[in-house]
C-alpha cells in the first residue's frame, strides 16, 4: 500500500483511531488473512460467514502488523507496536481505503484502470492483459481469481505511485456487487465478456445475471470506454445503458475490433484481429508509455443516437495482426482479443500485444492446461477450476476439434456448481452435447453431476458409453485403468468438485 498516516487512513475509512500516533506512517501490505501478515502489514479483522477475524488479531499483532482495523475494540498487549482503528463495517472500510489509494495514485500520475467482468473468461483475459501491459509499465493485477468484494479491493491496494496499469477482475454473486467494485476503482475502460448461466443460482436467472454484468458500464462516465463483446446479444445491448464511448469486439461484421479465421488444434489457437482506422480511435494515445485521458463524448442515450460511433473517418488503414496462442480453445480467441483491444486503445500496437501473448504457455493453472506427464501417449487437458454450461460446452467442442485420426476422446466431467434451479437441466444438456460431439468415452464424477451421465445414457444414437463414479479417488484409478495410448482426456468441473486434483494426478503433476 502507498504510504499513509494513521490519521489519513482513519479519515478515509471513517474510523476512530484508538491507539497509535496520528502522524505515524503505514505502508505495508493489506491483508484479511492473519497468516499472510508480515512486518508493517495492515490487518482487516472481517466478520465472515464461518469465522470472525477478530479472533486472529493476536496472531496479526505477533506477526508484526503495524495496524489492525476492527469493528470493535480489541485489547492489545501493552508492549504492542500495533495501532488500532475501529470502524462500523470492515468491508465498507476496506472498500473506502482501496478507493482512497486508487484516487491518490491516479491524481499523482498516469494510472490507467480497467475492470473486467463476464460469466466466463475474466481470469484468462486479466492474465493476458497483464502479460501485455507489464512490458510497458508497472502493472498490478490479482493473482488467481481475486475478484469479489474482498479480493478486488485487496488487489487495488497493491498499487504504488509508480503503477501505470491496474487490471481489476470484477466478479459477483448478486445484483449490486459489480456496481460497488466499479465505484471503488472508477475504471477508464470497462470490459464485459459474456452473459451466461455461471452463478445463475445465486443471481436468480439469466436476466438478473445480465443486469448484474451491465453494472460494469452503466456508471461509467463519458470520458471512459465500454468494451463490449458484440457476439453476445445480451452484452451488445448494454451499449444503450452507458454514457461512455462504446467499442465492440467479436466475430460479427459490425465489431470495431473484428476476429476472423479462428483455428485451434493441439498446438494452440490462431486467429486474426483487425482494428478500426486510427482516426476512429481519436482518443487512443499514440505512445504506449504515456497514456493520456479520454476526452468527453456526448451522452447518446438521451438523443437516441447509436452508442457506437461507426465510420468516423478513414484517414489510416485498419491495423491487422495474426495472433498465435499456445493456449487451447477457440473461446480464448475472444479473451485474447479483449486483452489486445484494451492495450491497443491505450496505445500498444496490436503486433506488440500479440507477441507478448505468444509467450504465454497457459492462461492460468487448471484452465485448459495441457499435461503430458501421465501415461505414455495420453494427453490430459485439465480445465477443472471453474465450470459453467458455456465454458463446459466450449471445452468439449475443443476436445472434439483437436483429436487426430486414430485417437480417442475421453471427457471426465464433474459438477457445474451454483446453477440453482437450472442445475438438472444444464447438466442434462451437457450430457447430450457429449453424445452429439461424438466423444468416445464419458466419465461422470460426483452425485451432483449425475444428470450428465443419465442424459448421455438416454441418447440412443451414441455408440460410446458413460461411466458414473461417485468418489474422486475412485475415479482416478478407474480412469487410469481405462486409458490407452492416443487418448485425449478433458477433465472439467467447478472448483468445488475437486476434479482439478484428479486431472493433475492423471497428468503426472505432483506440485
Amino acid at each position: 500500500m502507498i504510504a499513509l498516516t494513521l490519521a489519513e487512513i482513519a479519515t478515509a475509512i471513517g474510523g476512530e483511531l484508538l491507539s497509535g500516533a496520528p502522524e505515524r506512517v503505514v505502508d505495508g501490505s493489506v491483508e484479511t488473512d492473519s497468516r499472510l501478515v508480515g512486518e508493517g502489514s495492515v490487518f482487516f479483522a472481517l466478520l465472515g460467514e464461518e469465522t470472525d477475524g477478530h479472533r486472529f488479531v493476536p496472531n496479526a499483532v505477533q506477526a508484526g502488523a503495524a495496524l489492525v482495523i476492527t469493528e470493535r475494540a480489541v485489547d492489545l498487549p501493552d508492549d504492542a507496536r500495533t495501532a488500532q482503528i475501529v470502524v462500523g463495517d470492515g468491508y465498507e472500510a476496506l472498500a473506502a481505503l482501496a478507493h482512497e489509494v486508487v484516487s491518490r495514485v491516479r491524481a499523482g500520475g498516469a494510472l490507467k484502470v480497467v475492470g473486467i467482468t463476464g460469466s466466463n473468461g475474466k481470469t484468462s483475459t486479466k492474465n493476458m492483459l497483464r502479460t501485455i501491459l507489464e512490458q510497458h509499465g508497472e502493472t498490478v493485477a490479482p493473482q488467481g481469481s481475486f475478484n469479489n468484494h474482498v479480493g478486488a479491493p485487496i488487489s487495488m491496494l497493491r498499487i504504488t505511485h509508480d503503477t501505470r496499469y491496474l487490471v481489476v477482475e470484477m466478479g459477483a454473486s448478486g445484483v449490486g456487487h459489480i456496481a460497488k467494485l466499479v465505484s471503488i476503482a472508477e475504471p477508464d475502460t470497462g470490459v464485459v465478456l459474456k452473459v451466461g448461466l455461471a452463478h445463475a443460482g445465486e443471481f436468480g436467472g439469466i436476466e438478473a445475471t445480465q443486469r448484474a454484468k451491465s453494472e460494469m458500464v452503466t456508471d461509467l462516465p463519458a470520458t471512459a470506454t465500454a468494451l463490449l463483446n458484440v457476439d453476445d446479444d445480451r452484452v451488445a445491448s448494454m451499449r444503450d445503458l452507458t454514457a461512455a464511448r462504446v467499442v465492440g469486439f467479436g466475430t460479427s461484421a459490425d465489431a470495431d475490433y473484428r476476429i476472423t479465421g479462428i483455428e485451434t488444434d493441439r498446438s494452440g489457437t490462431r486467429f486474426t484481429l483487425t482494428a478500426p482506422p486510427v482516426s476512429q480511435e481519436g482518443d487512443r494515445p499514440t505512445d504506449a508509455t504515456r497514456p493520456g485521458p479520454t476526452p468527453p463524448v456526448p451522452d447518446r442515450r438521451a438523443s437516441g443516437e447509436p452508442a457506437v460511433p461507426v465510420g468516423r473517418g478513414t484517414d489510416h488503414l485498419p491495423e491487422t495482426v495474426d495472433v498465435r496462442l499456445a493456449i487451447l480453445g477457440e473461446h480464448h480467441a475472444m479473451n485474447a482479443s479483449a486483452a489486445l483491444t484494451v492495450a491497443h486503445l491505450w496505445g500498444v500496437p496490436l503486433a506488440t500485444g500479440a507477441a507478448a501473448l505468444a509467450s504465454m504457455t497457459r492462461a492460468e493453472r487448471w484452465r485448459m492446461e495441457l499435461l503430458q506427464g501421465g501415461p505414455e501417449g495420453v494427453t490430459i487437458i485439465n480445465d477443472a477450476y471453474n465450470a459453467s454450461p458455456d465454458s463446459t460446452a466450449a471445452a468439449l467442442r475443443t476436445l472434439a476439434q483437436i483429436v487426430r485420426p486414430g485417437e480417442r476422446t475421453v471427457a471426465v466431467l464433474g459438477e457445474m456448481a451454483e446453477l440453482g434451479e437450472f442445475s438438472t437441466e444444464e447438466h442434462d444438456r451437457i450430457g447430450r452435447l457429449v453424445v452429439r460431439l461424438g466423444i468416445g468415452q464419458l466419465v461422470v464424477v460426483g452425485r451432483a453431476a449425475l444428470p450428465i451421465h443419465q442424459a448421455a445414457t438416454l441418447e440412443g444414437s451414441w455408440d460410446g458409453e458413460s461411466v458414473f463414479i461417485e468418489d474422486v479417488d475412485d475415479a482416478v484409478h478407474s480412469v487410469q485403468d481405462m486409458l490407452r495410448p492416443g487418448d485425449v482426456v478433458l477433465v472439467k468441473s467447478s472448483k468445488s468438485a475437486e476434479l482439478r486434483f484428479l486431472g493433475d494426478r492423471l497428468g503426472g503433476v505432483t506440485e
